[in-house]
């Protein structure tokens, strides 16, 4: 595949975009890898900390409204929740599903959003017919835009499946959005209670 400007993380970043609160100001991007996406939400007038445990996440040029932190999102202090945590292509990473939930949904302001765009292993028929479909939009893109190749590691296949995914969404983020989406990927969307609520056990 030739270089170019396109990946299956790339494709997300307008969705992530279009699906923050209009009233949120800072943002958290955990498992920032390249900084791709951070850099986007600055771009778009947010005020973005993006974490990563790669070396080289802080060598990368100052922008004005970026923070970067290298460092493990999981024990990490910030000091501070934010406004919307964003996880892009993370979750499958990281040694344990309903530890990272209940840790970004903790990073996450009384009445903020929470955003997941993740990566599950199939185990039903529709699963693997979404695949399928995604292989499709795989193609014409690779066609239109070029691959951008990914720095990040690869792991597949995931841990975890969507249906785990979704329960376990489903038991620590009550009143979480699950979607499946092409591309080998899933989407959670999930709010905040208000002050004083308190995450399921």
């Amino acid at each position: 595949m030739s270089a170019g400007s396109w990946n299956h993380n790339v494709h997300y970043h307008r969705r992530i975009l279009a699906s923050l609160p209009s009233e949120a100001q800072t943002v958290l991007d955990a498992g920032a890898g390249a900084g791709q996406l951070a850099r986007t939400l600055v771009a778009a007038g947010y005020d973005v900390t993006a974490i990563d445990r790669a070396a080289d996440l802080a060598a990368n040029p100052r922008v004005p409204g970026l923070t970067w932190i290298t460092g493990d999102v999981l024990t990490y202090d910030f000091g501070t929740a934010f406004d919307a945590v964003i996880s892009a292509a993370v979750l499958h990473h990281l040694p344990d599903l309903t530890a990272a939930l209940r840790r970004l949904a903790r990073l996450t302001a009384d009445g903020g959003t929470l955003i997941v765009i993740g990566l599950a292993r199939p185990t039903r028929p529709s699963d693997h017919l979404i695949h399928a479909a995604g292989a499709v939009v795989h193609r014409f893109q690779v066609v239109r835009h070029g691959w951008q190749t990914d720095p990040a590691p690869t792991c597949w296949p995931p841990p975890h499946t969507y249906a785990q995914v979704r329960r376990t969404a489903a038991r620590l983020l009550p009143g979480a959005e699950f979607r499946r989406l092409p591309l080998w990927r899933y989407e959670l969307r999930w709010r905040e209670p208000p002050a004083g609520a308190r995450l399921s056990p």
